[in-house]
């Protein structure tokens, strides 16, 4: 199964995060699919490649709880219902 997490990267105490496809399998900083945004939570910066995201989601991809919830402040799910 494909889910949308984040992988965690950074120095310690400054950690920032990439929104990535991967396998429900792989561990977490393992080898992604694809690399679809990125997500800072110090300054809640975020960055997201909205049709790529479309894309996977239609595919059938499952975006964790924190994913989830990032998605929905971007206003993604009303370009999925379109």
């Amino acid at each position: 199964m494909i889910k949308l997490r984040l992988k965690r990267y950074g120095k310690k105490r400054e950690v920032s995060y990439r929104i990535v496809a991967m396998n429900s399998r792989d561990r977490r900083d393992g080898r992604p699919l694809e690399e679809l945004g990125f997500y800072n939570p110090r300054t809640d910066e975020t960055r997201l490649d909205v049709p790529a995201i479309v894309k996977r989601l239609k595919e059938g991809a499952q975006p964790t709880k924190t994913v989830q919830h990032i998605l929905q402040k971007a206003n993604v799910y009303e370009q999925l219902k379109a």
